[in-house]
């Protein structure tokens, strides 16, 4: 598997750089800076952040290749026939804060995974009758603060275009998936509005989910930027700001909680600040807040749950 490994790599460095490279166009004045770390457990990658931009408070886009002989507990406690392998993981993964309390925070990633079985005297060359373990995963997510309807069908629209090449059930299933997976079960509440979620994808073979890593990966700016172009610079005062910084707040917790990819790099050995640059860097907590009825801030628990954006928005249309 070393040169579909490549393929994947070649793919993911690209990505961070197209990425990369259009937010600091959209910002104007931040840039990203780059740094490349090893370690000691094997592997390395390069992290990537902006802070303190015109458009985006923090944007971090992070590369990572990682490899070892001992897969933590977040990685077996659900597939145990994975103890005792030789893995690889491979991705880019990033989330933007904007600064304007009206550019929701968007998430996505897009990875690959392996995991093969060593010879008895631990030698490089992997002995597998039943050939390694590999899939993709990967996907993005969108949290508003002030939602938009205009905006939530837009992220979704776009994201189910990027499914629709690979079956007509698949944007369904991975924006269910993304439903139940950004959630935070001690606030019964989603994280933001959905978008896409897919892991252990292997069933099309090789080739087709790599495409389909690949039209994930692509989408990524179209669903986001437009959104960030369309609130970017409407007018906010410290109401706006307080709120956004409160709502931040469950941003850290989905992450430190519930996120298998901060517990996967966590266990593993990962690099501390790669892992956690998908902080915000301000965040505020308020006890036991609640917004005003009937005010722009409590109009966001409409948007917490899942919904049928796309079939609401066609209706309103028809109606």
């Amino acid at each position: 598997m070393n040169k579909p490994v490549e393929k994947v790599k070649s793919y993911l460095l690209q990505l961070q750089d197209s990425i990369c490279d259009s937010l600091e166009k959209v910002d104007g004045s931040g840039r990203f800076k780059n740094d490349e770390w090893q370690r000691e457990a094997g592997g390395g990658g390069r992290t990537r952040v902006l802070e303190q931009g015109d458009v985006f408070e923090q944007a971090g886009v992070n590369f990572s290749h990682v490899f070892g002989n001992r897969l933590p507990p977040s990685a077996t406690a659900a597939r145990p026939e994975l103890e005792g392998r030789d893995f690889q993981a491979l991705g880019v993964s990033l989330v933007i804060h904007p600064r304007n309390p009206y550019v929701p925070t968007s998430h996505a990633n897009v990875r690959f995974f392996i995991a093969s079985k060593p010879d008895a005297q631990g030698h490089e060359e992997q002995v597998d009758k039943d050939g390694p373990v590999w899939w993709f995963g990967g996907g993005y997510d969108l949290t508003p603060y002030y939602p938009v309807m205009e905006d939530v069908v837009h992220w979704h629209r776009s994201a189910k275009t990027a499914c629709e090449p690979f079956g007509e059930d698949v944007y369904s299933r991975c924006k269910k998936n993304c439903d139940d997976y950004f959630y935070l079960r001690h606030r019964d509440e989603t994280r933001g509005v959905g978008g896409l979620f897919f892991d252990d994808l292997n069933e099309w073979g090789f080739d087709r989910c790599f495409d389909f890593l690949q039209a994930i990966g692509n989408s990524y700016l179209d669903a986001y930027l437009p959104i960030v172009e369309r609130r970017g610079k409407k007018p906010y005062g410290k109401r706006e700001r307080a709120f956004q910084l409160y709502r931040r707040g469950r941003y850290v917790e989905f992450n430190l909680v519930y996120d298998r990819g901060t517990h996967f790099g966590l266990q593993s050995g990962g690099r501390t600040e790669s892992i956690l640059m998908s902080l915000p860097p301000v965040v505020n907590w308020r006890y036991n807040y609640r917004p005003e009825p009937g005010s722009a801030e409590a109009e966001l628990d409409h948007y917490l749950r899942p919904r049928d954006w796309l079939a609401e928005m066609y209706k309103s249309e028809q109606d």
